[in-house]
């Protein structure tokens, strides 16, 4: 998702709205709910025809488009600081930012109005995802998909490196070392010691959380604790540093991979993307928003497989990378807007998702469904789509996100770049984080 990925960059300024063919920008209806979402162009189709199919079951309630620039965040920001705060806002986990300064409604309050719906909602969404949206006993999003991360494989290239078929499951995760067997095994370098062929690209322009998660799949523990609304980094654990220097050495070490460190740039990821689709490297670590480019790449016969675990055993864990829908706190269209909210992150609503093949839905009853299994049909390992969410580690849920994300970012350069050892966290970074968690900074 181009959102999240700017968003887990932290991009410094908004830009103009992105002109997508079909969706109309901000006009003169004042009747019409204001609906402001950031998307490429395909996910901004899927929208639309949400919004067209919510038109068919409430044509009295019109939708406004407002599109976001590159720092959704910021724009937010702005519009409800000027008396214009948009009526549904798409949300990521650094949501809670926005509850904490009264942006968002709290939707329990729509919830507890609606019993009935409460309950489905409860009975039918993936635990983890909805979990992700409780602040401080409220309920200010509702999740809408799950966008987590995993490797893509090149079938030919593993066949031609005889090298055997990752793991379909996260339960059945490969270990550390057989990643790193197979990563050299598809690694091809010329006579001048170039080059050719990667064992693995990293197509996710945040090296320093694809790491975080092969340090969590090292210890069995989350980066943060709690996840949401955290009160320590656990980033100074014996076992997610060994499981962060894996990930590091996979370039600085045995270079089957590209300097992490060199790919955080939405640029640059796009050009680990390309290795990919080029047939110029056998794995890339990427998310489910990058599927349907993979799909319209000639030639490229592809499955999907799971992260790595180190010593600890256990199944593997993703990205909860989960997007939702929120409600302004200032809309005077409250009730309207639940509507909306309601129709798409409810049964009818993702089965539309399910069907799109852009988004993994936040319903289980649309992650199991015909819909979801009609588009994915090219996939033979479509349990770890469909278990995904549900074996899934948090980013850190707290206002405190850009602090937390700008010291992680200069502590892990260091290591990625092969500077410091991974064990350099115990001496600062960890209490540097610790004292930002308790507001010591």
């Amino acid at each position: 998702m181009l959102s999240r990925r700017s968003l887990l960059r932290g991009a410094a300024a908004a830009g103009a709205a992105a002109a997508v063919p079909g969706l109309a920008g901000c006009s003169d209806d004042s009747d019409a709910l204001t609906f402001f979402f950031q998307a490429s162009p395909s996910e901004a189709k899927v929208r639309l025809r949400l919004i067209e199919e919510f038109a068919k079951v409430r044509p009295d309630i019109k939708i406004r488009v407002q599109m976001s620039g590159p720092d959704p965040q910021q724009q937010i920001i702005t519009y409800c600081a000027g008396g214009k705060c948009p009526d549904i806002l798409m949300q990521w986990e650094s949501y809670s930012r926005f509850a904490e300064l009264g942006v968002l409604q709290d939707l329990n309050v729509f919830l507890d109005q609606d019993p009935q719906y409460a309950a489905q909602l409860r009975a039918d969404a993936v635990p983890s995802l909805l979990e992700t949206f409780r602040f401080r006993d409220g309920q200010y999003v509702l999740p809408e998909q799950w966008a987590g991360i995993f490797l893509y494989y090149n079938r030919a290239l593993f066949d031609e490196a005889g090298v055997k078929p990752p793991p379909g499951r996260w339960e059945d995760a490969w270990t550390f070392a057989e990643f790193l067997d197979a990563a050299k095994a598809l690694t091809k370098r010329d006579g001048s010691g170039r080059t050719t062929q990667w064992g693995l690209v990293d197509a996710w322009p945040v090296p320093r959380w694809s790491a975080a998660f092969f340090g969590m799949n090292s210890s069995g523990v989350e980066a943060f604790s709690p996840p949401v609304d955290p009160t320590r980094a656990n980033i100074d654990d014996d076992l997610f540093i060994e499981g962060y220097q894996f990930y590091a050495d996979l370039s600085v070490r045995h270079k089957v991979a590209p300097l992490s460190a060199d790919l955080q740039s939405q640029s640059a990821s796009m050009a680990a993307l390309d290795l990919f689709t080029q047939g110029k490297a056998g794995m890339v670590l990427t998310g489910h928003w990058q599927y349907s480019g993979l799909l319209s790449a000639s030639d490229l016969d592809f499955d999907i497989t799971v992260l790595p675990v180190g010593r600890h055993g256990g199944g593997a864990k993703s990205d909860i990378g989960t997007t939702g829908l929120a409600i302004a706190s200032a809309s005077a269209k409250k009730e309207l807007a639940w509507e909306f909210v309601k129709f798409a992150t409810g049964p009818e609503g993702q089965r539309a998702v399910a069907a799109s093949g852009l988004f993994v839905p936040a319903l289980k009853s649309a992650l199991h469904s015909p819909e979801f299994l009609e588009a994915h049909r090219g996939i033979g390992n479509l349990e770890v789509l469909t278990g995904g969410p549900d074996n899934s580690h948090h980013f850190p849920v707290t206002p405190l996100w850009p602090q937390l994300d700008d010291l992680f970012r200069r502590s892990s350069d260091r290591v990625l770049r092969g500077g410091a050892p991974a064990a350099w966290f115990k001496e600062g970074p960890a209490d540097d984080l610790n004292r930002v968690l308790r507001g010591k900074v």
